[in-house]
């Protein structure tokens, strides 16, 4: 098959809110940006149920439909938004190349990446299954629904820690299950963890089942070292060991920290290659908010839209 070579002046990667805030931003300013939704159309929020922290929703509103209006609004001013991802790029001369589905490669000016993150999970079918039905992967977007409740919490590290002492606040009571018998964490958060009253540690303990046919009912756990299981009663939990950013493809092109989040500027969306933006969960390991992967979208077709205009790119 013939490999087609098509030039775009913005090409967006990742369709998540970074990646569709920058499309309404860049379309709105006749950039003609071309979007590639990428293997999950719409980012994480798909898989959320309830938003209600989003500005502009008093009533709340579902993942994926908040997703759609992002979409529509981004097609109303003109984004080209396409189903495909992006296999591999290369930045090493001007305009920079993409190839997506590995069989289509695009010239583009501007490059904008919004490729997101993935949370890491540990891979059981009842985890996955109930997965916005209880089950999740933010305690910041998510603990406000099991106020006065008892919830479980799985991780041993800075995130796990916080989301632990965060959760503590709203729930009645917080289990968390460590699977060694020390932290990741700082000496700092392990303190505060140890210092709330209502956290409870349970140390060399893992997840053997969460249990639930439409939501959790409850969580089954093992101790490692002795194989003694216990049930204990939430209707929540919370998996905090771990995000993965989706930069796989442009290793070796863009700086990155040591666990692959895309390194900006401080301060603006541009990476170590002209003409190449990062934007969201991807360059975000701090956050990772629907609102703050907004506002760097609008950062990323901002700086886009300068960088053409002092390239006299038109």
């Amino acid at each position: 098959m013939l490999n087609e070579i098509e030039h775009v002046k913005c090409l967006i990667i990742g369709s998540g809110p970074a990646g569709y805030t920058a499309a309404i931003y860049a379309a709105r300013a006749d950039m003609k940006p071309v979007l590639y939704q990428g293997l999950q159309p719409g980012g994480q929020l798909t898989i959320t149920t309830e938003v209600e922290n989003y500005p502009g929703y008093p009533k709340g509103t579902q993942g994926p439909e908040m997703m759609e209006d992002f979409k529509a609004q981004a097609e109303r001013f003109g984004t080209d938004v396409r189903y495909g991802y992006a296999t591999s790029v290369d930045f090493s001369s001007l305009p920079h190349k993409v190839v997506v589905d590995e069989n289509k490669t695009l010239t583009a000016d501007t490059v904008i990446i919004a490729t997101g993150a993935s949370a890491k999970w540990l891979g059981l079918e009842s985890e996955q299954k109930l997965n916005g039905y209880g089950v999740s992967a933010c305690a910041v977007c998510d603990g406000f629904f099991f106020k006065g409740q008892d919830v479980a919490i799985v991780g041993a590290g800075d995130t796990a820690a916080e989301e632990a002492t965060y959760l503590a606040k709203l729930c009645k009571k917080v289990y968390m299950i460590v699977r060694r018998d020390e932290m990741r964490a700082s000496k700092a958060m392990q303190h505060r963890v140890e210092n709330t009253a209502n956290i409870e540690i349970l140390w060399s303990h893992e997840t053997k089942e969460i249990l639930g046919t439409k939501t959790v009912e409850g969580v089954q756990v093992v101790n490692v070292k002795t194989g003694e299981e216990r049930t204990l009663k939430v209707t929540g939990f919370f998996v905090a060991i771990g995000h993965k950013p989706n930069s796989d493809i442009f290793k070796g092109w863009l700086d990155m920290d040591e666990t692959g989040y895309i390194k900006t500027i401080p301060g603006t969306s541009k990476t170590n290659v002209e003409g190449v933006f990062a934007s969201g969960d991807v360059a975000d390991k701090i956050y990772r908010q629907a609102v703050t992967a907004a506002g760097t979208g609008c950062m990323a077709a901002l700086d886009a839209e300068r960088y053409l205009s002092a390239k006299g790119i038109h």
